[in-house]
């Protein structure tokens, strides 16, 4: 069961540096004590409950899916996004629009919580008609 993120004491810290730009949309470094519990997760795919691929074409509705699909992954785990410690993006394209608009719906999704991230272009994707796919590691204090 996901817990309260206004509740809950924090594993992940983020890093920035001010020897860097600025420019990024997330910190460029994470930490997690040693005594937290990692989480490592499948990359999320935009899979309907199905099987099928969820808003075939659509870069941003996939990725919202993916989203969707890893925030349950983190639940089943005890984690929240607030646990997040980094992501990896992967968008089945070589347009840089196409990966912005997935990147956007990321983005948004964790808020503050801007976690290192990177984004990809990829060739293919694992499933048909697939075009997003988020890899995460997660961290968090058990009580």
């Amino acid at each position: 069961m996901g817990k309260d993120p206004t509740t809950v004491a924090r594993a992940v810290t983020l890093i920035r540096s001010a020897a860097l730009s600025d420019v990024a949309e997330y910190a460029y470094a994470a930490t997690a004590p040693a005594e937290s519990r990692l989480i490592f997760l499948a990359g999320a795919c935009p899979l309907n409950d199905d099987g099928s691929t969820a808003a075939i074409g659509d870069y941003a509705g996939q990725a919202l899916k993916a989203v969707e699909n890893m925030q349950a992954a983190l639940t089943a785990a005890g984690a929240s996004l607030q646990d997040v410690i980094s992501t990896r993006v992967l968008v089945a394209s070589a347009r840089r629009g196409d990966l912005v608009a997935a990147w956007e719906v990321v983005r948004d999704s964790f808020a503050d919580h801007d976690v290192p991230s990177t984004l990809m272009g990829v060739t293919v994707l694992g499933y048909k008609d697939q075009l997003v796919e988020i890899e995460a590691v997660a961290a968090v204090l058990d009580s």
